[in-house]
């Protein structure tokens, strides 16, 4: 009445003493001594990871939207606008000059691009 043998598990016996489970990789081994890892490369990469440097973190400014120093220009009446994207006048939508802000001489918005010579803009971007 003896049936067929059960097949033998994959997975060794849990006995400590018998075998250990490699920290690293999870293989098991049958340790000699105090063993802790089942090869060298497995005790030197736990090595490594034990002394290795925290990364650093990394800290990422908050956005800031572009609209409060950008100069807009409407395309139908001309009229140039610090921070505001619609024509008061004429209500159409705006195109973006560049960045810039209220000249304090005048008062008027001024982009950056105005201020500088375009040869320096042209020669510092190459």
């Amino acid at each position: 009445m003896t049936g067929p043998t059960p097949p033998t598990p994959a997975v060794p016996s849990r006995d400590d003493p018998g075998t250990t489970i490699c920290p690293i990789c999870q293989a098991y081994f049958t340790p000699v001594g105090r063993q802790i890892y089942c090869t060298t490369a497995c005790r030197k990469a736990a090595f490594r990871r034990r002394h290795q440097t925290p990364p650093v973190a990394l800290t990422i400014p908050p956005i800031r939207p572009r609209r409060d120093y950008t100069i807009y220009e409407c395309p139908d009446c001309g009229e140039r606008l610090h921070g505001r994207q619609r024509c008061e006048q004429c209500g159409s939508f705006t195109r973006r000059v560049g960045i810039g802000g209220p000249c304090p001489h005048c008062d008027q918005p001024v982009a950056l691009s105005d201020l500088l010579d375009p040869d320096v803009i042209t020669t510092s971007n190459r």
